[in-house]
């Protein structure tokens, strides 16, 4: 099987559920999608590991551990410093746990 680093993916493949319809299972993707988020942006710029870490002021292995598909421990201080070196901004969005999510990992063509 192919690596991948898409989170929904990895949780499809870790459980065999659907986190994209599965209640329980969009809570915990959350934590994945952030990781994917963080990935986007810095490969969308160009940028790796090294380069995203020493413009937001910390080391290639805590942007490592921030782009894992098992990384929890997302803080918004941390996102916004991502961002800002990214030249973007964190947007935090409370909806209805029903509702789909407003980021969708992109899938390689």
């Amino acid at each position: 099987m192919a690596k991948t680093s898409d989170a929904v993916e990895i949780l499809k493949r870790k459980t065999g559920i659907d986190p994209e319809t599965d209640p329980e299972m969009l809570q915990i993707s959350d934590g994945l999608r952030v990781a994917q988020m963080i990935y986007d942006a810095r490969t969308e710029a160009g940028l790796t590991q090294q380069e995203l870490a020493n413009a937001v002021g910390t080391s290639q292995s805590v942007i490592s551990q921030l782009e894992s598909a098992e990384y929890t421990g997302h803080s918004l201080s941390m996102l916004q410093r991502i961002a800002k070196a990214l030249n973007r901004r964190v947007v935090v969005h409370l909806a209805p746990l029903n509702q789909p999510p407003l980021y969708q990992a992109t899938k390689p063509a």
